[in-house]
Formats: structure tokens, sequence, C-alpha cells
């Protein structure tokens, strides 16, 4: 069984960038086909934000964060990080960690995802 450990998260201004890292024990993340990130605002569903796949070169992003976040393997250290730059209060959410093998066409699916980290606060002010 994997565990997810999320890091990173914090306030920052509008304009700002953070960087959030997921680090798996137990497992590697060779072992799933799928890496996400999701978030969750107060009141609102969660939301799928990045994924990439097994192999590292497919990447997937919601339009709302394409341009802005990159999501990248850190195989030698068993790591995936989301690289998020000019950051919007609109983003302001609790951000978690996932994996699991969820065919391409479903991986924004949070539903076909096995595993969750425990989330980290990311918050953006004006």
């Amino acid at each position: 069984q994997v565990q997810l450990v999320e890091s990173g998260g914090g306030s920052v201004q509008a304009g700002g960038s953070l960087s959030l890292s997921c680090r798996a024990s137990g497992r590697t993340f060779s072992s799933y086909g799928s890496v996400a990130w999701f978030r969750q605002a107060p009141g609102k569903d969660r939301e799928f934000v990045a994924a990439v796949r097994r192999s590292g070169g497919y990447k997937y992003y919601a339009d709302s964060v394409k341009g802005r976040f990159t999501i990248f393997r850190n195989n030698a250290e068993n790591m995936v990080n989301l690289q998020m730059n000019t950051l919007k209060p609109e983003d302001t959410a609790v951000y978690y960690c996932a994996v699991g093998s969820p065919i391409l066409s479903a991986i924004r699916d949070s539903n076909l995802y096995t595993t969750w980290g425990q989330g980290t606060q990311v918050t953006v002010s004006f």
C-alpha cells in the first residue's frame, strides 16, 4: 500500500509562485498509471488540476491552470511536483495528490484514483 504526503503549500500574493511536492512511500509511483493533483476550495467539489502518466511524457491540465502550472516527475526521489506560477485568488484550495490507473479518457475523474494524500493548503490573496 502506498502512502502519499504532500508538502509545499502556503500563503502567497496574487501573481506569486508555489511549488508543491508529493512523496510516495511503500510503493513507487511507477506502480500506477497516473499521478494527479486535485484541489478543493471551501464549499466546492474537488476538481482536477493536473496529471502525469507513468512514463512522465504525457501530461494533462485543467483549462484553468494551463500555461501557469507544470506537473513533473522526479523518479529518482519518488516524487511528483506541481509548480504553480502566476497564482490567482481563485487557486485558493486544499491541494491533494492521488494515484490510480484510469484510462486516458477518464484521467480527470477523481473516483478512479485509489490513494490520496492528506492535502496541503494553498492560499492566494489579492
